[in-house]
């Protein structure tokens, strides 16, 4: 981005913050909104090459996990997003909205918390569903500066109205139901800069302590620093981090890795030798790959498993923060535990440290979806969708299907669904990085094939718009 185009760009976002917040509306917790409008948002930090992230980011971040959920007793996918009321409107709504595989409709989304004036999808929302069939939704914070709520549906397996559990500091939620056992919920607090925290509860109205997860520091750090991803098998919920040297993101870099399968009572390597807590030495037993001394950044990106429960993690390295060629190359890793040694291959390539998406794994095949083609908007967040696949667990990749072809926006944050079904599968928001825009949200199957869920609705359940047939 040259420096007029920054210019320019800046201009735009004053506009645009100042007519969102001229015109911002009142609190709209349990309101109907006539249609999925993503939140578009900058940084508002530029380089030579543009903004370190921005565009439509309504499934933003990698670290707000779970945001999607396919629930089999009622046959629909439930997910939550950061939305917004128009294409003038830069005010974050945390949004819940459902697809019924039966009908193949999508219900109007719920505003389930209104954020009152923000415009930062830091905020945005996360999901856990109970035995029940209570719907949770985990509002984020902003550090110290703004709390972090949860709600819980009124009513098992609906959406039309959610009541307030707590309001909280935590940052980036990641909230997982183990079954018979209750609640885990990993996050961050802005205690240093940014360090793990972990807390439990057998039913959602009673928390525990929050209790530290990491918050590695060296002699001559100040400030700790960390961010992770997370997933469940069975009674195992795990976590992939890295570090920020002296909190400083970023700096971020290393790969380190803990599990539990006692709901956070004690946490293992994944050979299952007990690690302390918190983790404060950098050289620790869960430190699975040493990249600070390559000069490496660490982005992560998404967790799964394979058929017998071996973690796999989906990463991103690149030279530095700033966004551009001199930072290349970019390279999606999967890191993959096989019973006795952890592998690590490459995926694909793309041009940007925020280009965001999702792992697959069956038994059969790996898949990552993710904007790793580079256009229309290069150097920016997103791109162009592809589905890369893998037959030989992870070693080698190759380029399957394109999903998405001549946008006129980037597509970025491609969400996987747990226990996902088909057409749900995964989902994501489109936006251009470059100048503020609508933000359309869409869906897509494993096959490629492509909806854009609807950006107005009239009715209370409308079918999306199929906007790409594979052939």
């Amino acid at each position: 981005m040259t420096p007029i185009k920054t210019l320019c760009f800046s201009f735009v976002f004053l506009l645009s913050f100042h007519f969102c917040y001229a015109q911002a509306p009142g609190h709209r917790n349990n309101q109907k909104i006539d249609g999925y409008k993503g939140i578009w948002f900058t940084l508002n930090q530029f380089y030579e090459y543009g903004d370190k992230y921005s565009g439509g980011l309504g499934t933003y971040t990698a670290k707000h996990i779970p945001l999607a959920i396919y629930a089999p007793a009622v046959d629909k996918t439930f997910f939550v997003y950061g939305g917004t009321t128009g294409e003038t409107d830069r005010y974050l709504l945390c949004m819940i909205g459902s697809y019924d595989h039966t009908q193949h409709t999508v219900s109007k989304p719920t505003v389930v918390h209104d954020k009152g004036g923000v415009d930062d999808p830091h905020d945005n929302p996360s999901l856990a569903i109970d035995a029940k069939g209570y719907i949770w939704v985990f509002v984020s914070g902003r550090g110290t500066r703004r709390p972090g709520f949860k709600y819980k549906s009124r009513e098992p397996y609906q959406i039309d109205h959610f009541d307030q559990i707590t309001e909280e500091e935590m940052t980036y939620p990641q909230p997982w139901y183990v079954p018979g056992k209750g609640f885990i919920h990993l996050f961050t607090k802005y205690s240093g800069v940014r360090e793990l925290y972990v807390e439990t509860s057998p039913e959602g109205s009673q928390w525990t302590t929050d209790r530290k997860l990491a918050g590695i520091r060296r002699a001559e750090d100040s400030l700790a620093g960390h961010y992770q991803i997370s997933n469940r098998y069975e009674e195992k919920v795990v976590t992939f981090f890295n570090w920020h040297p002296n909190g400083n993101v970023d700096q971020r870099t290393n790969l380190y890795y803990l599990q539990t399968t006692d709901v956070g009572e004690t946490w293992t390597t994944v050979e299952g030798k007990p690690v302390r807590l918190p983790v404060t030495d950098l050289q620790t037993p869960a430190l699975l790959i040493d990249y600070h001394s390559q000069g490496k950044n660490v982005y992560l990106k998404d967790v799964n498993f394979d058929d017998n429960g071996n973690p796999i993690g989906l990463y991103l390295t690149s030279g530095g923060h700033e966004p551009g060629p001199d930072n290349d190359p970019r390279e999606w890793h999967v890191i993959y535990w096989n019973g006795t040694a952890w592998e690590d291959h490459i995926v694909a390539t793309s041009d940007h440290n925020y280009d965001m998406g999702s792992l697959f794994v069956t038994s059969k095949e790996w898949m990552v979806i993710a904007p790793t083609e580079n256009s229309p908007q290069p150097y920016g967040g997103g791109g162009e969708v592809l589905i890369w696949k893998s037959t030989d667990k992870g070693k080698t990749w190759q380029k399957h299907t394109q999903v998405t072809q001549q946008s006129s926006r980037n597509h970025n944050y491609m969400r996987r669904v747990v226990q996902g079904k088909d057409p749900f599968y995964y989902f994501w928001a489109d936006g251009n990085p470059d100048t503020f825009s609508p933000s359309l949200l869409y869906f897509g199957d494993s096959q490629g094939n492509v909806w854009q869920l609807p950006y107005v609705m009239q009715h209370e359940a409308e079918k999306p718009v199929k906007v790409r047939q594979r052939k």
